[in-house]
């Protein structure tokens, strides 16, 4: 079974985000979201370093959650300061230490660093303990540090590599 589906949460995710981004549920969209749901795994199965494993789905969910609220309440308080005063931004490049050891764990914090406005991910060190990220206004650089560690990090850690 594994063979024929090698990550078989992937696959209905996958399908969803075709149906989101058709904005239809029409039984070509439908299938053509299951085909590519099982096709991208299928073919990439060569790339994946390491098995995925959830360790605690439920908290998953409730990371996702904070994400997207991040995202909402980032994307008006970034649209107030631009619009507002931009001479009063601070920006700035701040070093958040890692604690997260897997790559897919890793990626996931970069990504969503970036996916929240005001916020991008610009650098992983070398030795991977470190990841460089550019705040647009960082009044506090070890607020920011701890915001990121507290809201993200640690919920990663414990879906990704709780044993």
């Amino acid at each position: 079974m594994m063979r024929f589906l090698p990550h078989p949460l992937l696959t209905p995710i996958l399908a969803a985000v075709w149906l989101l981004l058709n904005n239809s549920l029409a039984p070509g969209h439908i299938l053509l979201g299951l085909l590519l749901g099982w096709a991208i795994p299928w073919f990439t199965l060569r790339f994946w370093p390491e098995r995925v494993r959830i360790h605690r789905p439920m908290k998953l969910l409730r990371f996702v959650a904070v994400v997207l609220y991040d995202i909402v309440v980032a994307n008006l308080v970034v649209a107030r300061r631009i619009l507002g005063r931009p001479e009063r931004l601070r920006p700035a490049f701040v070093s958040v230490p890692l604690s997260l050891e897997t790559d897919l764990a890793i990626s996931l914090l970069a990504n969503t660093i970036c996916l929240t406005p005001g916020t991008v991910s610009a650098r992983l060190a070398p030795d991977r303990k470190c990841l460089l990220v550019h705040g647009l206004h960082v009044p506090d650089a070890e607020a920011l540090v701890a915001g990121i560690k507290a809201r993200y990090e640690a919920p990663l850690k414990e879906v990704f590599e709780a044993c």
